[in-house]
């Protein structure tokens, strides 16, 4: 058996700056052995951010995805660098929302639309 530690391990991360806007990142590790890359000294209330983007903190250092709904009005979570990198364009975070504006430019479209024309009147018989 291994001697226990008092406070836990922490991962080692650390920062790099992001190849578009150049602003620093922190890297940091998450529950499934992967990197994200998230903005530094920036914790907002979980539930001003979509529950698929909020980063919760782990004792250990690591990072998961909290997507509870609704979170507690006072847990805090991360966001990952590009949701706020000015080069880079936005991502869609709300995907049913987007096909809703799709939808509704088309419903527009038609409506502008003045349609088919008549059909062609009858020809009265020349002879």
């Amino acid at each position: 058996m291994g001697v226990l530690e008092e406070k836990p391990r922490r991962l080692g991360g650390g920062q790099s700056r992001c190849p578009y806007c150049g602003l620093l990142q922190d890297r940091v590790a998450t529950l499934e052995q992967d990197w994200v890359l998230l903005e530094p000294d920036m914790h907002p209330l979980a539930h001003k951010v979509p529950a698929e983007h909020r980063w919760i903190e782990l004792s250990d250092g690591r990072v998961t995805v909290y997507g509870v709904c609704p979170p507690d009005q006072s847990q805090r979570c991360r966001v990952e660098h590009r949701l706020a990198c000015p080069a880079q364009p936005p991502p869609d975070l709300w995907p049913w929302l987007t096909s809703l504006r799709g939808e509704n430019a088309r419903r527009v479209e038609r409506q502008d639309d003045p349609g088919p024309p008549p059909p062609p009147e009858e020809w009265p018989d020349a002879g």
